[in-house]
């Protein structure tokens, strides 16, 4: 490693991520020293960790080279690779808009789920396009101490329980995964979003991360929530050829969710970049290695 590593700080709805700009895939960052810098306490503090790559550079995304001039190397908090984040890609497209590389308008990042479309809007806000959603058959029922409700089973490319109730609060402290039925529904575990109406078109949100608790925002999360109330509302774009909208009130802000009439959603919302500066190279080998 060089002496010093140059990293910034961005979120999207409060999702927030340390982002290592690293075009030639010069720098090792195994997993004991992304699990640091992501560290809230001892380290810069993130959801997560933005390894920003170009494609031709790296051995998992040389043949997205040609489609894609950037790849995503996405890590979870704890140092895991991930395939996808959605709330990320719309920072890393933020990160490579403010580094010069890219302007508004459209383009493509490659991540480990494939090549993601990008679109940067004038007025500063990123669209995604975050594929179908698959809607397994069969009832699911979730619950929170005495109360218990029914919920759509929907997949983002990771499983999603969604719940309408009549308030927020009923979800609880959701420090712990919310109990579902049956268990075969969800084999590796779930996410579990709660929703409440806020107005047509308008829902708001609080989840449940499998692995995670609460967090402020997940980006897949909404994506679910939004084909499950366009479902609940009678609307299937993919039948009617008319896209379904929804905005999707998280805690740490506001996406707006479209399914098209071809099944590919789009989520569209802000991302920030809030700070830069450098890493100290010694003190990130030593940390990780203690």
């Amino acid at each position: 490693m060089s002496t010093r590593i140059a990293f910034l700080k961005g979120h999207g709805t409060e999702n927030d991520f340390v982002i290592v700009p690293d075009p030639e895939n010069a720098i090792d960052l195994p997993p004991a020293a992304v699990a640091i810098l992501c560290d809230r306490r001892a380290g810069i503090g993130g959801d997560g960790l933005l390894h920003v790559v170009r494609s031709a550079a790296h051995p998992e995304a040389r043949h997205m080279a040609p489609e894609a001039e950037w790849f995503m190397d996405y890590r979870n908090g704890d140092g895991s690779i991930a395939e996808m984040c959605g709330n990320g890609v719309r920072v890393f497209a933020r990160y490579l808009q403010r580094a010069g590389h890219v302007t508004e308008g459209d383009l493509a990042v490659a991540t480990r789920g494939g090549v993601k479309t990008v679109h940067i809007a004038k007025d500063g806000d990123v669209t995604v396009g975050m594929g179908k959603a698959v809607l397994p058959e069969g009832d699911v029922t979730v619950s929170v101490g005495e109360r218990s409700w029914p919920a759509r089973n929907v997949n983002m490319g990771n499983p999603h329980a969604v719940a309408f109730v009549d308030d927020l609060s009923h979800a609880g402290d959701l420090l712990s995964p919310p109990p579902f039925s049956p268990a075969a529904a969800y084999p590796d575990g779930v996410n579990v979003e709660f929703v409440v109406d806020r107005g047509p078109g308008h829902v708001a949100l609080r989840v449940h991360e499998r692995g995670s608790g609460e967090t402020r925002s997940c980006g897949t999360g909404a994506c679910a929530v939004a084909v499950a109330t366009a479902r609940r509302d009678g609307a299937d774009p993919t039948a009617t050829g008319t896209p379904a909208t929804y905005t999707v009130d998280v805690p740490g802000g506001t996406l707006v969710i479209t399914e098209r009439p071809d099944g590919e959603i789009e989520m569209t919302g802000p991302a920030v970049i809030v700070a830069e500066g450098e890493i100290d190279a010694e003190w990130l080998e030593a940390a990780a290695a203690a």
